[in-house]
């Protein structure tokens, strides 16, 4: 049993394993505390093939997720089982992407490549399964639109009820996505934020594991997971930076979180990354205190395309801030217009379509780039979380089909016209 309490990231008053995410003291944030003493100082090489022998899919990295037992303990083989299979998905070698940047080295992870085509896969995973050694039948939670789509699916996969609250004014595919599967869909009048709190009311009224809210401390944990296949994927060494998209700031401070454990026990080469982070300018508390020297966010009212990010309260926000600066990072933020060219960027590069969090991700990658503040030399990761199925109004004026005659001659005629 790797994982052993909770502990207040800002006083460290410590808890029992739980379902509660604030401190009682301070109110302060909970997160994952582990024992793995009987993991250092071993044969480095027999982990990591202990890790490679496991399962295609997160729950390889058993040993550091805050699962009751880990292998070989019942919970780690039965989380692999059941339920869909999370984690695994591709870290592509972009070189055309790297050349048009003048980059060296870029690699893509593409996440989009999960079960519900998005990473809340992993945190949902991780939840769904700490929910049921707790003894809970409901799954909830509060969602920008991928999470309710990872928790209707994965409820409908375990046989569990699910009621996931969304702003009313989601993207329809992403409505669509987790209604098929059959969860309770509440569409609330307000924006994320406001989801959020309604949540965290009912959290403490209903007997249900709302994922990211009494729940948060094991949810958050599944992040960790991309930090651990992005390493395994690169033959055990680290990558020099990530780019990685902000909403609540979980994802990208939970990705440093993986790659220092595992630094610490020396399964990797390599330093911490530089650690990157990208805002849309219609919600970038982040970057926005980034920007000022500020060690706090300012709450906004988001407004951009890039609804799975509109967050304008980030609850790791003063943490995400803490990590750029000392990882020698930064939090930059674009426009919505600069999102639209970082998914068509993306996909004539590399062939993947992205959703609008890649789009600010990529093209944050790109301004970072082209500023000079990448070195040439670096080889670095950039995160993509989601499908560009997910948020189609994007990409629809980003291109153009013309319309022929069933003919040779005619595709002759557009072609000389220069339409073709």
């Amino acid at each position: 049993m790797a994982v052993t309490n909770l502990r207040c990231r800002e006083c460290g008053a410590t808890y029992p394993l739980d379902a509660r995410y604030a401190c009682e003291r301070c109110f302060g944030p909970l997160e994952a505390v582990y024992d793995h003493s009987h993991l250092a100082g071993g044969d480095v090489a027999e982990l990591r093939r202990r890790i490679q022998a496991g399962p295609q899919n997160i729950w390889r990295y058993a040993d550091f997720l805050p699962l009751a037992e880990g292998p070989p303990g019942p919970s780690a083989r039965l989380a692999s089982r059941v339920g869909l299979p999370a984690g695994c998905t591709p870290l592509i070698r972009a070189d055309r992407l790297a050349g048009e940047l003048g980059l060296r080295e870029v690699w893509v992870k593409n996440d989009a490549a999960n079960p519900t085509h998005s990473f809340k896969d992993r945190v949902v995973s991780v939840a769904a399964a700490r929910a049921r050694e707790l003894g809970y039948q409901v799954l909830a939670c509060a969602s920008t639109g991928n999470l309710a789509g990872a928790v209707a699916a994965y409820g409908a996969a375990l046989g569990m009820e699910t009621y996931v609250f969304i702003p009313a004014d989601l993207e329809e595919q992403k409505v669509l996505a987790a209604g098929v599967c059959g969860t309770n869909l509440i569409a609330v009048k307000g924006s994320y934020d406001d989801v959020n709190r309604l949540c965290a009311e009912l959290s403490g009224e209903r007997d249900w594991a709302f994922v990211n809210v009494n729940l948060r401390p094991y949810y958050a944990e599944g992040s960790k997971t991309l930090a651990y296949e992005i390493a395994e994927q690169l033959g055990f060494e680290l990558p020099d930076r990530c780019v990685v998209p902000i909403a609540s700031g979980s994802l990208f401070t939970k990705l440093a979180k993986g790659f220092s454990e595992w630094r610490q026990l020396q399964l990797v080469s390599g330093s911490e990354p530089i650690m990157s982070g990208a805002q849309a300018e219609g919600c970038a508390p982040v970057a926005t205190a980034f920007a000022a020297g500020q060690e706090f966010c300012t709450p906004v009212k988001p407004n951009t395309i890039a609804k799975s990010l509109a967050i304008g309260d980030p609850a790791d926000g003063p943490y995400a801030l803490e990590l750029a600066r000392a990882s020698g990072g930064q939090v930059e933020a674009v426009s919505d217009e600069e999102i639209v060219a970082g998914i068509s960027l993306l996909a004539r590069t590399t062939g993947i379509f992205t959703e609008t969090a890649g789009g600010v991700a990529t093209a944050v990658l790109a301004k970072l780039a082209r500023s000079g503040a990448i070195d040439r030399d670096e080889r670095v990761v950039l995160l993509i979380t989601g499908d560009g199925l997910k948020t189609l109004e994007a990409a629809r004026d980003t291109f153009s089909a013309v319309a022929i005659e069933p003919s040779v001659q005619a595709l002759d005629r557009a072609l000389a016209a220069g339409v073709a």
